[in-house]
């Protein structure tokens, strides 16, 4: 049996955003035993060329929605980037986990070789269906994921691997 583009996409974007916001919820547990208002926590960064946590969320939801729908070959849904709060990120994860749900099987199997164009900073950009899946969007989802996750670690919130992967 092998693995379709709905099993390794919907799926995985769920979980991935599932799990972030798990990281979430862990990591505005420990900021605010230390009194760290939403505004100065989504906008902490590792270093100043780098986006803040809430773009990483941001990203993260835009990788896995958009991801879905040009899979199914359908124009994506826009999300405004204007969480400035804890509560506002939480439905920004909610709302594109549910989005993502959306989407059936019989929408994205067979995705593989549809053409997926998209612009980016770089221009505009046409790949086959797997190629975005596996050399675009999941390693740029994960990415989003990670550096989300490393933020909460280095602001000393006690999570692990299974917070990550969600085991």
């Amino acid at each position: 049996m092998s693995l379709s583009m709905y099993q390794a996409s919907v799926p995985v974007f769920v979980r991935a955003l599932t799990n972030l916001r798990h990281v979430f919820q862990k990591g505005e547990a420990h900021v605010k035993s230390k009194n760290v208002a939403d505004e100065v926590l989504l906008q902490t960064r590792l270093i100043p060329d780098m986006l803040p946590l809430v773009k990483q969320v941001q990203i993260a939801c835009d990788m896995a929605a958009r991801g879905a729908a040009r899979l199914a070959g359908v124009e994506p849904k826009s999300f405004e980037d204007n969480e400035t709060t804890l509560p506002q990120v939480y439905a920004r994860i909610d709302a594109a986990i549910e989005y993502v749900k959306s989407f059936q099987p019989e929408q994205i199997d067979g995705s593989e070789t549809r053409t997926v164009q998209m612009k980016t900073r770089n221009g505009e950009v046409t790949l086959s269906g797997q190629d975005y899946l596996f050399g675009f969007t999941l390693p740029n989802l994960f990415f989003h994921c990670t550096t989300a996750y490393n933020l909460f670690r280095g602001m000393g919130v006690e999570i692990g691997k299974s917070d990550f992967i969600g085991a």
